[in-house]
C-alpha cells in the first residue's frame, strides 16, 4: 500500500555555514531570494527560501545549537555545506507518521512551528508547518528524508518570490551519489513506496510521486559523466548531491549566472565550489 499522506519532493535543504553569506551567493546566480526566516526556538535554525512550482530550495542555517538541529550541525562538521535532506509534501504529518509508525519505523514528530513572514505588502505573517521525520539512520545515500505540511502555503508561495533572473521554475531531479546506488534506491524506494528503475549508465530512478521531481542515485563517477567539464570538488563519493533545475530560458540563464556558468552539453552548470555545496545543472523545459 503505497503512503497516503506523502506525496512528492516538496523541497530540498542546503546546510550552510553562514546563511547571510549563503543567500547573497545565491542572489548573484540570478536567483529571488525570501526574506530571512528565523524558526522557532526548540529549532535554533534560520532559513531563506528560493521558491519555484511546485516546490522550492531552503538555505538553512544553524544560529543556536539545540537537540533538534544537532543532525545538521554534525552533516556541517563531517561533510561541510550542501544538500542534507529532502523534504516530501505530507498532506496531513500527524498520519503520516503514523502510517510510517505502523511500519515499524518510529517518526522523530510531528512536530509543529512557524517563522515570521514579510509580505510583499510591508505587513507581517507566518509560515505555519507540520513536520515529521523518518528515523535519523534512514538517509538513503546519506540524505535525510522528512516530510512537511504546510498549514499557511500562502504565506510561502508568494508569487513575487517565484520570479527569477535566472529562469529557474522548478527541480526536475536531486542526483545523490553513492559508492552503491542499487542499494540506496531500493532503500527509499521501500521507505516511501516507489519502484526503482535502472538506467542505462548504471544510475537507479526512484520516483517521489505525482508529478514531483525525481531522485538519482549514481556514483560521483557517474554524475561526472553526466556533467563532463563540471568540476565536481567538494562532493563527497557518499551524500553529494546535485538539483536539476528547468529554466524556462537557457539564455537568461546563461546571462544570469555569469562566471560561474559551465556549460556541459545540454545543460549550465553552477560547480558545487560555487553553489554552498551543491551542483546545480539547469535544463531546458
Amino acid at each position: 500500500m503505497a503512503l497516503k499522506n506523502v506525496i512528492g519532493i516538496d523541497h530540498a535543504v542546503v546546510m550552510v555555514q553562514d546563511l547571510d553569506k549563503a543567500a547573497e551567493n545565491y542572489r548573484q546566480l540570478g536567483f529571488t531570494i525570501s526574506p530571512r526566516g528565523t524558526h522557532s526556538a526548540h529549532m535554533g535554525t534560520g532559513n531563506y527560501t528560493i521558491m519555484f512550482d511546485p516546490d522550492y530550495m531552503e538555505l538553512l542555517g544553524v544560529l543556536a545549537a539545540t537537540e533538534h538541529n544537532a543532525p545538521a550541525r554534525a552533516f556541517l562538521d563531517q561533510r561541510g555545506e550542501g544538500i542534507e535532506r529532502i523534504a516530501f509534501t505530507a498532506v496531513d504529518s500527524t498520519a503520516g507518521a503514523e502510517e510510517i509508525r505502523a511500519r515499524g519505523l518510529e517518526p522523530i514528530g510531528p512536530t509543529d512551528f512557524e517563522r515570521p513572514v514579510t509580505l510583499p505588502d510591508g505587513t507581517i505573517s507566518a509560515a505555519k508547518f507540520r513536520t515529521f521525520m523518518w528515523p535519523t539512520a534512514e538517509a538513503p545515500g546519506g540524505v535525510r528524508i522528512f516530510a512537511c505540511q504546510h498549514k499557511t502555503p500562502e504565506t510561502v508561495w508568494i508569487p513575487e518570490l517565484m520570479k527569477h533572473a535566472n529562469a529557474a521554475k522548478r527541480i526536475k531531479q536531486t542526483l545523490i551519489a553513492t559508492p552503491e546506488p542499487a542499494k540506496e534506491a531500493a532503500d527509499l524506494g521501500q521507505l516511501i513506496d516507489r519502484e526503482p528503475k535502472a538506467e542505462a549508465d548504471g544510475a537507479v530512478t526512484v520516483p517521489s510521486g505525482g508529478d514531483r521531481a525525481e531522485f538519482v542515485y549514481l556514483t560521483l563517477e557517474q554524475l561526472g559523466k553526466r556533467y563532463p567539464g563540471v568540476p565536481l570538488a567538494g562532493l563527497s563519493e557518499r551524500g553529494g548531491a546535485a538539483l536539476v533545475l528547468v529554466s524556462g530560458d537557457l539564455a537568461a540563464t546563461d546571462k544570469a549566472l555569469g562566471s560561474a556558468a559551465v556549460r556541459s552539453g545540454p545543460a549550465i552548470c553552477v560547480p558545487p565550489a560555487k553553489a554552498n555545496g551543491t551542483l546545480l545543472a539547469f535544463v531546458a523545459g
